[in-house]
């Protein structure tokens, strides 16, 4: 539809009669007006929370600022999808309006903070201390200029932050951790079982014939959903960052040998030295000391230890000459044969013997080593003016009517097709589809547009990513001819988990009428394996979690079973012994644990106190702005 509407008004007469609709359009909604936009709420409120309204604006600022702060720790960015499946867009939201209630009551209790209190919270913030432990005005600027602060605002923001603690440490003011509490958790926390296992597998499953074609043909019609071929799209996308259009630059040796001459210092490894330097007061301390060196009465080392100097007072390390500080001691040291002692130095700040007991040669790399590193990242750097360049002639492309690829063929760039991609990224045999970057989260974008919608491009590695879907091909059910062996398959493994559940079961119930998992294992042709004392957060070697976990719901002296991988093993166990260790209040793991016990009950109760608080003043959110941040539709 857009791009009908962009060739619809590419000459003088669409762009006439495209401007006459628009108007049209643009009266009728002043007559009729638009719900939730010129009335209510208003167009650029998310929600209001008594008398405090939070901004489209401001919501969208912090919501993306916290999906990239996400996306940092993932190491990939966050997909809007996958930000609301997570319930991130309303976690959000109701910090948000939490604060803005905080606000409000401090507000109505008349509650307020000096600028000079303010001002001691923040030269107490251990963010703004420099390297001497002291607040660093540079480091405070810098900071809150990279958040988007400036120095009015962040103290504004910050005296509301303190009048919210204030609030809240009111609220949680006298609450104790009851030592019931802290008793209970540490047993529960402490306990330690011990257990004797067995490991079936597809050996103790016995011999499984293939399924009768009716069996089979049964088995996928039960789970022919399984089997279900997904939605496939066709999509097409070029990238234009400095890194792909680097790979079609041509840099010449000319000018790579130039950028290698320039960096020839701060390439390849620089020579080090083992160096010794013993200082003197004045010049003719030093003469003397070196004339006894030269004629044998002494050695370093001898003469050293006259002056009661120890190794660690003359040893400098293995140093490069750049990091010895006096310049003079550097040239002497760095001139010396390996065991020769220097004359007298008259330094920067003493007199010194300098001696030289071991030598490291530097090794600097050719320019062949490295030149197709220095191409890439000239090419890498003349590609960045390009992009720039490049992107607004696609947008003009686009503009005009042309699809991904007619523009980036047009333009000289290479357009990466993939014929059939699911969800995941796969395609139809499984693979992974290829030309798709790591990052590049092309294939999420595309199942979010429709075929002939023309989309924002993705802003990638210092560039952007163009993208469009060519075709869908709906999801279908598969018939049993082209999925006959994966259901052969599947239904195999359904026969032995079946048939290890039953014999898991079969087991547990004789070791609890008094069997022995030694005889049941010799006749099985297994081994007995043993766990002790281990927690319920252990991870043991070989252990499937699941089975740790059935432990603990297991009395001592009786047996269970549990699922191992995927159900082609199958457990079985008695749990040998329940250990509960005595708790100590006083120890230390006790009082860390009454510690983050406090913080959880004060963080309760907080946060009780501000639901009373928001529904006391009256809060209303705003659905359709919402949604028009976090994409979808939030209900």
């Amino acid at each position: 539809m857009l791009r009908g509407l962009r060739k619809a008004s590419s000459n003088w007469l669409g762009k006439t009669i495209m401007a006459v609709v628009m108007g049209v359009l643009i009266v009728s909604f002043g007559i009729w007006g638009i719900a939730d936009i010129f009335r209510g709420f208003g167009q650029s409120t998310v929600a209001t929370i008594g008398h405090t309204e939070i901004s489209i604006n401001e919501f969208r600022q912090i919501y993306t600022d916290r999906l990239q702060q996400i996306g940092r720790q993932f190491g990939r960015p966050l997909t809007m999808d996958q930000a609301r499946a997570f319930g991130f867009d309303r976690s959000v939201l109701q910090q948000m309006l939490a604060e803005a209630a905080m606000d409000e009551e401090a507000r109505r209790l008349g509650l307020g903070q000096s600028d000079a209190e303010t001002m001691r919270v923040i030269f107490d913030d251990p963010t703004f201390k420099g390297p001497n432990g002291a607040f660093d005005p540079q480091r405070f600027q810098a900071i809150i200029r990279n958040a988007g602060f400036t120095e009015q605002r962040y103290l504004a923001d910050q005296r509301r932050v303190s009048l919210r603690h204030q609030i809240a440490g009111t609220i949680s003011s006298g609450l104790e951790t009851p030592n019931t509490m802290v008793d209970a958790l540490s047993r529960f926390q402490n306990e330690q079982r011990s257990l004797e296992y067995i490991k079936l597998d597809q050996a103790q499953a016995g011999t499984i014939d293939p399924p009768s074609p009716e069996a089979l043909g049964s088995y996928f019609d039960e789970h022919k959903a399984q089997f279900r071929a997904p939605e496939y799209r066709k999509i097409s996308f070029v990238l234009v960052t400095p890194e792909e259009i680097g790979k079609w630059t041509d840099v010449s040796d000319e000018d790579a040998k130039k950028v290698f001459e320039q960096r020839r210092a701060q390439m390849g490894t620089p020579e080090k030295r083992q160096v010794q330097q013993m200082t003197f007061p004045t010049m003719e301390e030093a003469q003397a000391a070196r004339a006894r060196i030269a004629s044998g009465e002494v050695n370093f080392d001898e003469l050293a230890k006259e002056r009661n100097l120890n190794p660690a007072d003359l040893d400098l390390g293995l140093v490069t000459k750049s990091a010895i500080l006096d310049p003079a001691v550097a040239d002497a040291a760095f001139s010396l044969p390996t065991g020769e002692i220097s004359e007298p130095i008259k330094g920067a700040f003493n007199v010194a013997l300098v001696k030289v007991s071991a030598i490291q040669p530097g090794e600097q790399p050719t320019y062949e080593s490295v030149a197709a590193e220095i191409k890439k990242e000239i090419a890498a750097e003349r590609a960045r003016s390009q992009v720039a360049t490049l992107r607004d002639k696609m947008e003009d492309e686009r503009g005009g009517g042309a699809s991904v690829a007619e523009a980036a063929k047009k333009l000289g760039l290479m357009p990466v097709t993939i014929d059939a991609v699911d969800r995941a990224g796969r395609q139809p045999n499984g693979q992974p589809a290829p030309g798709i970057p790591l990052g590049l989260d092309v294939v999420a974008q595309s199942f979010n547009s429709d075929v002939g919608v023309d989309n924002e491009p993705i802003s990638f590695r210092g560039g952007y990513v163009w993208y469009e879907v060519l075709g869908i091909t709906p999801p279908r059910d598969r018939t049993l001819d082209e999925v006959k062996d994966q259901v052969e398959a599947r239904w195999r493994d359904d026969e032995v988990a079946a048939r290890l559940r039953a014999k898991a079961a079969d087991l547990v119930k004789k070791l609890n009428e008094g069997g022995k998992l030694a005889d049941e294992a010799a006749a099985l042709g297994v081994k007995v394996e043993t766990a002790s004392n281990f927690k319920r957060d252990a991870s043991l070697p070989g252990v499937p979690a699941g089975a740790i976990a059935a432990a603990f719901r297991t009395p001592k002296d009786s047996a269970g079973q549990t699922e191992g991988n995927g159900g082609s093993q199958w457990i079985v166990f008695r749990v040998t012994d329940v250990t509960v260790p005595p708790v100590d209040l006083a120890s230390s793991d006790v009082k860390k644990l009454k510690d983050t016990l406090q913080r959880a009950l004060n963080e309760e109760q907080t946060t009780a106190y501000v639901a009373k608080l928001e529904k006391d003043i009256g809060t209303s959110i705003n659905e359709a702005a919402v949604a028009q941040v976090v994409g979808g539709n939030t209900q």
